[in-house]
């Protein structure tokens, strides 16, 4: 199976998902709860609609919705990562995950995390950046891009034998723990790079290319 996009309720690109739609890049769309609007505003049906609808306003009712009570142990954004991974989605790009509420970026970084662990090939969308989650070992490659920044944090409490080549800076087998802000600010050059994890799990914050 091949790439799914969710979309959530937070700041949308809703130039790049039009442009990925536009390509057949995306196997089936995800709404989640409020990412139903987005959606819809972009000129897409969703695949499906998941949540309780509460940031909505009301329940969708011309597409297949999964809908949850409000009173529930888990986001609408996990809720919806359960059922991607539980139909067989293994590469997923998540919209509308990032900014707005601080605490709801942090929980969705928390849990992209727990989802790369289980081996799914995660990244979140924002407006300028494409945040990255790799799980070793994995090497996470990026295109020739000719300027831009490029951070690492380790999400485990040390993620090891950490490596970036084709950047400014070069680590060589680094441990990095996730009380440092070793990783932060690296530098694209304009050639093709890449990040390579010996084991734990890294967030990639890159230019969206």
């Amino acid at each position: 199976m091949g790439t799914w996009a969710l979309v959530g309720a937070s700041d949308f690109n809703e130039g790049r998902f039009r442009s990925q739609m536009a390509a057949g890049a995306y196997d089936r769309v995800v709404a989640v709860d409020g990412g139903y609007a987005a959606v819809r505003r972009a000129g897409f049906a969703p695949s499906v609609a998941i949540g309780d609808f509460d940031s909505l306003g009301y329940v969708p009712d011309d597409v297949p919705i999964q809908q949850f009570d409000p009173c529930k142990a888990a986001s609408d954004m996990e809720l919806a990562l359960r059922y991607a991974w539980e139909h067989g989605a293994r590469q997923v790009e998540a919209y509308g995950a990032l900014g707005g509420r601080l605490d709801h970026t942090v929980a969705n970084i928390q849990l992209f995390a727990k989802f790369s662990e289980q081996g799914m090939a995660l990244s979140a969308i924002d407006r300028e950046q494409r945040v990255a989650f790799v799980t070793g070992p994995a090497t996470y490659e990026l295109p020739r891009i000719d300027q831009g920044i490029v951070s690492v944090f380790a999400l485990n409490d040390c993620t090891r034998g950490v490596v970036e080549e084709g950047m400014l800076y070069g680590f060589d087998s680094t441990e990095l723990p996730n009380r440092s802000t070793r990783g932060l600010s690296n530098e694209l050059v304009g050639r093709p790079a890449r990040v390579r994890v010996g084991a734990g799990t890294l967030v990639v914050f890159c230019p969206l290319a």
